[in-house]
């Protein structure tokens, strides 16, 4: 256990994150997401290459200026063969990019320098600590990446350790060991990190690629050799199957194996941090992501409930608040009667005297589910259910009827929707357009609701999944929707079933909304409590 030891924390997400398939950050991404990454704690903030896009030029002059308790960091390479360090392009623009660190990537595997760079191994040693020595002369604080730097190791660990030696007479501040290739075994990674801390008076990083789904276990195994900083990505991603995921390797350092990474307050952080990245990435996060997905700490079986409902050690390794995550507890046909209890009892419902409600639940979630409903996937929908046969549910708002006409011209489709609905003894009729008949019906509903409650501006479609129930059926068959909503704090899920999807997807979206919107109505009428909580009225 490392308790008094700190791990330095390089996130490389908006560099080598933005290498990964599907993934395209704007200047203005890169600075929100930086923003965040300060916040959670991380030590170094490696913002792009200054000299390979304008993007990443736009980047470094808009953060330079921004007060970061990380060091931002800029990434480049050593300077060109046969050439010097003074007229270097690519050096100069790291030099001038602002930052206060440069990482710069040097090869280490004898195959690359041959093949890659076609130059002799003595001119790959000259380029390596030329480059590094000019870059930190200028008072930059130098990072090495030892690029393939396993690979090379096995082909000719002389040559490789050579290129290290080379780094540390640099002066650089981390020599960081890139697996770059991703394939390369725990066991591999310790036994040649155990080496290296021995043979090089220099601090030592990893850096992991995940090709072998190893890249997690990797960058763990390395600290338990001795290295003390760990590179990677929020939620993994990267060029190929991805890069060390920081939302594992975090807590896996500070709550698992003891060392000091961030602050409690800060990795209490983690989960929000995860999923507004993946907002702004437009990246779906895996609802099994350790630690930070949405189904990290659920539970469906019976057995299991029963269990957690004693005691959550029972079927949980942490505590799910510890990183920002929370406990949830999956009802479907499956479920017992622990499970309805445990979904009520989280809710505040009192069910003492009306445990016969519980059983007559059941038997109603395993109809409705027989129907084609499916509730462990809509958490949202589930506790509005729960709420209502409790008795327990807010009336926020009525829906008396919709329509939506769809018109097609020769230059587009058409889509607009008529809502009328009441909010206390309110009515409220609106005419939305939208982007297909489900955006102008979830247009409409929002504009017809955000008089009363401004904070609906605040809510997000994430996802939005339409299955067929019975394909026998062709085009009359039934359909589930379900859709995944957030507000950046909070991320809830909904369903709807019926023959027609514009109905499905309206049944969704109203329980979306409802939810949404349940902490903004207490004891009154709705309109007084929205009145209230946005201070439309005087007290």
């Amino acid at each position: 256990m490392g308790t008094s030891t700190t791990i330095s924390i390089f996130d490389t997400t908006l560099r080598d994150g933005t290498q990964g398939e599907g993934i395209s950050l704007t200047a203005e991404d890169k600075v929100k997401i930086a923003l965040k990454l300060d916040a959670l704690g991380v030590h170094y903030i490696e913002g792009g290459n200054p000299g390979s896009n304008s993007k990443d030029v736009e980047f470094f002059k808009r953060i330079r200026d921004m007060k970061l308790n990380a060091k931002l960091t800029a990434f480049g390479s050593t300077r060109r063969k046969n050439s010097v360090c003074e007229q270097d392009v690519n050096l100069r623009h790291l030099i001038e990019s602002g930052a206060q660190a440069a990482t710069l990537v040097g090869k280490t595997w004898d195959f690359h320098v041959h093949t890659a760079l076609q130059t002799t191994l003595e001119e790959n040693l000259a380029m390596i600590y030329e480059s590094l020595a000019y870059v930190r002369n200028t008072g930059m604080e130098v990072l090495f990446d030892a690029e393939h730097f396993f690979d090379g190791f096995k082909a000719n660990p002389e040559y490789a350790l050579a290129t290290l030696a080379k780094a540390k007479e640099a002066g650089v501040s981390w020599i960081v060991l890139c697996d770059t290739n991703g394939g390369t075994l725990p066991t591999e990674i310790h036994e040649i990190v155990s080496r290296v801390v021995k043979e090089i008076d220099a601090p030592i990083g990893i850096h992991t690629h995940n090709d072998c789904e190893l890249a997690v276990a990797n960058s763990l195994a390395a600290v338990a050799a001795g290295a003390r900083q760990v590179q990677g990505t929020i939620n993994g991603y990267g060029e190929r199957c991805g890069n060390a995921n920081l939302c594992s390797v975090l807590p896996n350092l500070q709550l698992k194996m003891g060392y000091k990474v961030v602050s409690d307050e800060q990795i209490r952080m983690l989960t929000s941090v995860a999923r507004y990245v993946s907002e702004i990435a437009n990246v779906h996060l895996p609802v099994n992501q350790p630690y930070v997905g949405n189904a990290a700490f659920a539970h469906k079986g019976g057995i299991h409930v029963s269990a957690i409902l004693k005691d959550s050690k029972t079927y949980e390794h942490i505590q799910p608040e510890l990183v920002g995550n929370k406990q949830r507890v999956l009802v479907s046909e499956l479920a017992g009667q622990s499970n309805i209890l445990s979904k009520a009892q989280e809710m505040g419902l009192d069910i003492n005297a009306e445990q016969f409600k519980s059983r007559e639940l059941i038997e109603r979630i395993k109809e409705l589910e027989h129907q084609g409903y499916q509730f462990e996937g809509a958490d949202a929908s589930l506790e509005l259910l729960l709420r209502d046969a409790y008795g327990n549910a807010k009336e926020i708002f009525t829906v008396e009827s919709f329509k939506i006409q769809v018109e097609k011209t020769s230059a587009s489709m058409v889509s607009e929707a008529i809502v009328k609905l009441r909010v206390g003894d309110q009515q409220v009729y609106t005419v939305a357009d939208g982007n297909g008949p489900v955006n102008a019906l979830d247009n409409a509903l929002r504009k017809a609701l955000i008089q009363f409650y401004p904070d609906i501006r605040d809510i997000h479609l994430t996802d939005y999944k339409v299955r067929v129930l019975d394909e026998k059926d062709a085009t009359a068959a039934k359909v589930r929707v379900l859709m995944e909503s957030t507000d950046f704090n909070n991320t809830w899920s909904t369903v709807g079933v019926s023959s027609n999807v514009i109905e499905a997807s309206w049944e969704a979206l109203v329980d979306s909304i409802r939810y949404a919107l349940l902490d903004k109505v207490q004891d009154g009428t709705p309109i007084e409590n929205a009145q209230q909580a946005y201070g439309l009225v005087n007290h």
